[in-house]
């Protein structure tokens, strides 16, 4: 049976980082998938559910607002295993080219205050399970391994 794409990556030596997991084409368009990997998978500790879902929804209002890149935005959320997200763009963009929108996402994070857009029992199927200190935890973690020391190795699988 073949494999999804992203269990094809070595996970025992994957760092946090921003990586292109897979190009599928759409007629003449390509839309890319990116991993945003947050946590080192098997290494470090998952992100708890409150943390990751509150990040799910802040970085995805932040994605969807953002007026050079909203147009470009087909979905940002949650890997399964609890280390990352998945951010879907239309287009062909290298890492180092949507660093800069991911920098901000993550600055936005950092610095939100205020009620987590979204969370209330209307909008949201599970809107109680949120942690905003964690969010910013991981966003901080984030910025600090991957932003901010821009590593080669943190933007290209191994």
């Amino acid at each position: 049976m073949k494999k999804i794409a992203s269990f094809t990556v070595n996970h025992l030596v994957l760092l946090p980082g921003l990586y292109i997991s897979r190009k599928d084409f759409v007629n003449d368009s390509t839309i890319t998938t990116y991993d945003l990997r947050v946590t080192r998978p098997n290494e470090e500790q998952v992100m708890d559910t409150g943390s990751i879902h509150t990040l799910e929804h802040l970085c995805a209002t932040f994605l969807i607002n953002d007026l050079e890149w909203m147009d470009k935005i087909i979905y940002f959320g949650p890997m399964g295993c609890r280390t990352g997200f998945y951010l879907i763009l239309a287009g062909e963009y290298e890492p180092l080219e949507i660093l800069p929108l991911i920098k901000k996402m993550i600055e936005f994070v950092i610095d939100f205050e205020g009620d987590i857009p979204g969370a209330t029992p209307k909008d949201c199927g599970n809107y109680s399970d949120m942690n905003l200190e964690g969010a910013k935890y991981y966003a901080k973690k984030y910025y600090n391994e991957v932003i901010i020391t821009k590593e080669e190795r943190r933007f290209k699988y191994e």
